[in-house]
């Protein structure tokens, strides 16, 4: 089996990942507008009644703003923590909310979405990996630190969305006053490239084949830096930087191998399916 995953864009301006198989999808955050996912999906040739599910990881307008939108025009299920929803401000009908907790294993089709807590400055933040069969995705994004539960998490995933968000220097040089420099680096805002490239030099499992490198700050980061620091200790893993304004192509995970799939193509496995 195989997962297909694409980030449909990513960064402070807006977050959303896709996962799926060949017959059903989960989105993970949709901090864009219903109608920029509507129309990067279409661009991918990626269905929107294929996603069965969307799962929320924390209340911050980055990773909500189109939820209730794309929920009720196609009727998709939100999964979120009762705490993030009281937080969040969202009003969404009951027979398309669902609560999580930590810890859980909830069951879309044939993809597994394992929901863990992780360190974020938010009322109940969670980050989540999605199984089917032997192959498994992680979404690692709006991170403090690496706890012990990201490490275990991330040691069991083919690919995975992991977030590098800033450069240290650049960010301590930069033009953000003190307490939001602070507030980005005190261990509950973001991870920093630093942090998740010793996560992957460390702990990445020898069958992971690739890395998304997510949420890039816009003031504090560049693509050329992070794909030069991690390009350097990737060995077989291929490296891809989520851009802020765009979907990457979508890529096929397996246990083997990873392949960019083109949109033709992945419609064409679909149909065949």
């Amino acid at each position: 089996m195989a997962l297909f995953i694409s980030s449909i864009n990513s960064g402070s301006n807006g977050n959303c990942y896709y996962v799926g198989n060949t017959r059903e999808a989960v989105l993970v955050d949709a901090g864009i507008s219903c109608r920029t996912i509507e129309r990067r999906m279409k661009e991918l040739h990626l269905d929107i009644q294929h996603v069965k599910a969307i799962f929320i990881s924390h209340e911050h307008i980055d990773h909500i703003k189109g939820v209730e939108t794309l929920s009720k025009k196609f009727n998709i299920p939100v999964y979120i923590s009762e705490t993030t929803y009281r937080s969040s401000g969202l009003d969404i009908e009951n027979g398309r909310l669902h609560y999580f907790t930590d810890d859980d294993l909830i069951t879309i089709g044939n993809l597994h979405i394992h929901t863990f807590s992780k360190i974020h400055d938010a009322s109940d933040p969670f980050s989540f990996v999605v199984r089917d069969d032997e192959v498994q995705v992680g979404v690692f994004t709006d991170i403090g630190t690496c706890c012990e539960n990201l490490i275990n998490w991330f040691k069991g995933c083919h690919a995975a969305f992991l977030e590098a968000n800033y450069d240290e220097q650049m960010l301590q040089n930069g033009p953000y006053p003190y307490y939001l420099k602070k507030r980005i680096s005190d261990g509950r805002g973001h991870l920093s490239n630093t942090i998740a490239h010793k996560l992957f030099a460390d702990h990445r499992p020898e069958f992971m084949t690739h890395l998304i490198l997510s949420h890039l700050s816009q003031q504090n980061n560049t693509p050329e830096i992070v794909e030069k620091l991690f390009s350097s200790v990737s060995d077989d893993v291929a490296i891809t930087v989520a851009p802020r304004h765009q979907a990457t192509p979508v890529f096929e995970i397996t246990t083997g191998e990873t392949k960019t799939i083109s949109a033709v193509t992945y419609q064409q496995l679909r149909i065949d399916f």
